[in-house]
């Protein structure tokens, strides 16, 4: 551990009252809600709502991309997510001239990547979730992403990820540790998906994640691992680039948990330098200016700018000044672990075909 990380943990606990007053409040939230005086309302829709209980990293938004592949051949699904920093307010409802400002960086992603997919945005999912259906009456189930705290709506179908290196069990509130919830909120889930985890997992260390979660009886428990695809140009997917040994990398992002990135990289190139921003950052012209000197600074026979899908679609406004630049995207994805992708599916897959209008209030 550097000297910034043990300054940071430092501060961290130092910050030990504050985490308990968040934590007490958020206890009080919910159990408020648990005893019906705030209300949950259910709504005339399949609505498949993927979180967790902690604050980014744990891979919500290539989850909600893992199900959209996997079934949106099957049912007209949409997504409704917040539009974390967008310059906008409200409802807003993707369209072809669309940008990362109006609805966030995310549901961006998703929309560029799922064009045949309705992709919304709207602080208050209760308001947002009749406007979308009004708008497009086809959608037979909505996927909220990073709805787990939203107790507004109740959703069918919870989907809770936690990271395989930072699970909930030891976590703590912020800010001393990365929960935004009780760890207990867990019970709510039908289904966990312990994230990142080593894609040759053993089956005894499974188990001991399982006994750590203690999943209750209802409760299916998946494992995933990281799969990284071929970067692509940023302007031109076709263009593709193949990591290698004698390449080395100028690594540009703005995510929570660069970690599993930087392994990654540094398993698959030479090297790498990084320049790293915080998570949802807004890329200025200087900011590419700065990428573009560290790059010519470089001193290596095959070199390449490396940056996230999530980092690209606040990038692409550049478009002129990026359209002869060596900037890549490295895609990424979930993989189901232990032979379970079925297993997953047809818990979707039953979730939406079975479901009963009988059951909203």
């Amino acid at each position: 551990m550097n000297l910034a990380d043990i300054t940071f943990q430092s501060v961290r606990l130092l910050l030990f009252p504050f985490a308990l007053i968040y934590g007490a409040a958020v206890w009080v939230r919910n159990k408020l809600y648990d005893k019906n005086i705030l209300k949950s309302v259910s709504v005339n829709i399949p609505i498949i709502c993927v979180g967790n209980l902690s604050v980014g990293g744990t891979g919500k938004s290539p989850m909600v991309e893992y199900l959209l592949r996997h079934h949106n051949n099957e049912f007209k699904i949409a997504t409704l997510s917040r539009g974390y920093k967008r310059k906008t307010k409200g409802y807003v409802l993707a369209g072809d001239t669309t940008t990362a400002l109006e609805i966030g960086d995310e549901p961006m992603q998703f929309h560029l990547k799922f064009p045949e997919v309705a992709v919304a945005v709207g602080e208050e999912r209760l308001e947002a979730i009749p406007q979308l259906l009004h708008d497009r009456p086809e959608t037979q189930a909505i996927i909220l992403d990073d709805g787990f705290q939203h107790r507004k709506v109740k959703a069918g179908l919870n989907i809770l990820l936690t990271d395989y290196n930072n699970p909930f069990t030891r976590d703590f509130f912020l800010p001393t540790g990365d929960l935004r919830d009780v760890r207990s909120s867990y019970k709510r889930a039908d289904v966990i998906i312990v994230t990142k985890c080593q894609p040759d997992l053993t089956e005894g260390e499974r188990k001991e994640m399982l006994d750590e979660i203690n999943p209750l009886p209802h409760q299916q428990v998946f494992f995933s691992a990281i799969e990284y695809g071929t970067p692509y140009h940023i302007l031109h997917p076709q263009q593709q680039f193949q990591l290698h040994k004698n390449v080395e990398v100028l690594l540009v992002t703005g995510i929570a948990n660069t970690d599993p990135l930087k392994k990654y990289i540094l398993d698959n190139s030479y090297t790498y330098e990084s320049i790293t921003y915080s998570d949802h950052y807004i890329f200025t012209i200087d900011d590419l200016k700065e990428i573009g000197k560290r790059y010519k600074k470089i001193d290596h026979l095959e070199k390449v700018v490396i940056t996230t899908e999530k980092d690209a679609v606040r990038l692409v406004k550049f478009r002129e000044e990026l359209e002869e630049s060596p900037v890549y995207v490295l895609p990424i994805s979930h993989r189901i672990l232990f032979n379970e992708e079925k297993k997953l599916h047809e818990t979707i897959q039953s979730f939406i075909s079975n479901f009963s209008k009988k059951n909203a209030l």
